[in-house]
């Protein structure tokens, strides 16, 4: 599959914008979209989805035109789930990324120990999810909260919102956004 970075550099070309305007639309600063074109930084969900917004592609219509070799089907084994961050720090395997119509976005969450999504940020979604292993910081506007295992959470994506691993050991959790575009 082709790398992430590689294919919002193409999209940011074919849309004739420089990097300075993607950031400035984005909010996000040049540096940051520097370093995500060239796979030196793994971005979040969310702020792939600030770059898409700005290049006027969706999440789904995204991931859909990457490389998969994984087909339509209602059940998808662990190989089957494709990465879209960087299992190095936060891993988000995508659940279903083939699935025609899809109306929620189900990721499988890691977080190595340290791993920080950065600065809060908003979206217009719902999203939920479960703590499966360790823990996890979650700031959702001004409130903040460690989740253990076991823990779930839901909020408004419209209120600035982060993850943070402050634990020893790696985190796990399972989450769902929708709608999946932001």
């Amino acid at each position: 599959m082709p790398k992430i970075g590689a294919k919002l550099l193409e999209l940011r070309r074919r849309r004739d914008l420089t990097v300075r305007e993607v950031a400035s639309r984005s909010g996000l600063s040049p540096s940051t979209i520097s370093l995500i074109e060239r796979d030196r930084m793994s971005p979040s969900v969310n702020t792939i989805g600030a770059i898409l917004d700005v290049l006027g592609s969706t999440l789904n219509g995204f991931f859909a035109s990457l490389e998969s070799t994984v087909g339509y089907s209602p059940f998808y084994q662990s190989a089957d789930l494709v990465e879209i961050g960087n299992p190095k720090s936060i891993s988000y395997r995508m659940i279903g990324v083939n699935h025609p119509n899809r109306d929620i976005l189900i990721l499988h969450e890691r977080y190595v120990p340290g791993a920080d999504t950065g600065e809060a940020f908003a979206h217009p979604a719902h999203e939920g999810g479960m703590v499966i292993a360790g823990s996890v910081e979650l700031t959702v506007g001004g409130a903040t909260r460690t989740l253990q295992t076991g823990d779930g959470y839901y909020f408004d994506s419209r209120e600035r919102h982060r993850f943070r691993n402050t634990g020893d050991e790696p985190a796990e959790i399972v989450s769902a956004i929708s709608p999946p575009t932001y």
